[in-house]
């Protein structure tokens, strides 16, 4: 048994923990949040151990690991803290408000040979491995542009005013959205390490960015687009789509469609030249307990089986998050040239 803890029980914070709660290999050892009402109902309705203070409730209930689900503003005080506790740590992304803090946390979890890993899902969606297992295979050729993008109705008004609204606590749709879509083209194709031109559009919110739209490259030179609009009601919930052209061919996908076309007359096994179609029922891995999607059990599985020395801590580390981070600064940066 993995011996877990949780910090922060808001909406990420609650769906990792009815995941936790469900896993036949965890015990839940503690839940902190800041919120009495939220730790109340919690420690009447769970039987949990409930905390208001997280040191306090990591040194009481001496967790294997912890998952810290606050807003971004505070993963770096609150990971430094429990790596230095020798604690295997869980966090919502984006990882850091600037690489820099990323670049420490990444560098000590090594030191310590801790399990570290931070929560963008989407590396877990089956159809988006399979973009990823296409691509490096060299199965469209050499990648000559890319495109990622997110649309979707999470600000459609003016509203009061939140952690997501607040810049320096890591809110606005490049921090909070565009994240996933960067993070998905660093791991597909190559972390983006330049950007040649950014846009960060306000369209309800008073202080933070609504829309995205970069024109970025990689280390190869190869330059692609990043374009993201949480304010987009012609869109039931939001959805992340990636589209990869090659000199053999073209993918375009998002989580739940997989479109491939191979000019090759040889294209990989399970697939025809010309245009293919997969969906992410044939792709997706079983898991024990589906909530919102076999992704997030999934990331969860994969952090548990790497605590337990069953799996590589290979997938979603703080070294890529720190990349992705770093893009991301690459891109607000421009935007204010």
């Amino acid at each position: 048994m993995v011996r877990i803890a949780l910090i922060g029980a808001g909406k990420m914070g609650i769906s990792h923990l009815s995941i936790l709660g469900a896993h036949p290999e965890v015990e839940i050892v503690g839940v902190c949040d800041t919120s009495k009402m939220v730790v109340d109902v919690l420690k009447n309705y769970s039987g949990y151990n409930c905390y208001s203070d997280y040191e306090k409730m990591v040194d009481e209930t001496q967790p294997d690991a912890v998952i810290v689900a606050v807003p971004t503003k505070y993963h770096f005080k609150m990971v430094k803290d429990l790596l230095l506790k020798n604690i295997h740590v869980f966090a919502e992304k984006p990882f850091c408000l600037n690489p820099i803090e990323s670049q420490e946390l990444t560098e000590m979890a090594k030191q310590k040979g801790l399990v570290n890993q931070v929560g963008y899902h989407n590396k877990f969606v089956g159809t988006f491995k399979e973009v990823k297992k296409l691509v490096k295979g060299g199965h469209i050729g050499e990648v000559t542009h890319f495109l990622g993008e997110a649309y979707g109705p999470v600000v459609i008004k003016k509203k009061s005013d939140t952690w997501r609204s607040d810049p320096s606590e890591g809110g606005g749709c490049l921090m909070d959205y565009a994240s996933h879509v960067i993070d998905l083209i660093n791991d597909i194709v190559s972390p983006i390490d330049k950007c040649k031109g950014s846009i960060l559009k306000s369209i309800y919110s008073k202080s933070v960015d609504d829309s995205v739209y970069a024109l970025v490259s990689i280390e190869s030179g190869v330059s692609g687009v990043i374009s993201v609009n949480w304010s987009d009601e012609t869109y039931r919930k939001m959805s992340t789509s990636v589209t990869i052209i090659g000199t053999e061919g073209k993918i375009v996908s998002d989580a739940n469609e997989l479109k491939v076309y191979f000019k090759s007359k040889t294209p990989p096994q399970g697939y025809s030249r010309g245009w293919n179609v997969k969906y992410v029922t044939e792709l997706a891995d079983e898991v024990n307990f589906y909530l919102r999607g076999e992704e997030y059990s999934s990331q969860l599985d994969h952090f548990i089986k790497s605590v337990q020395g069953k799996a590589e801590n290979s997938i979603n580390t703080f070294e890529s998050a720190w990349k992705t981070d770093h893009s991301i600064h690459l891109i607000k940066k421009q935007s204010l040239a």
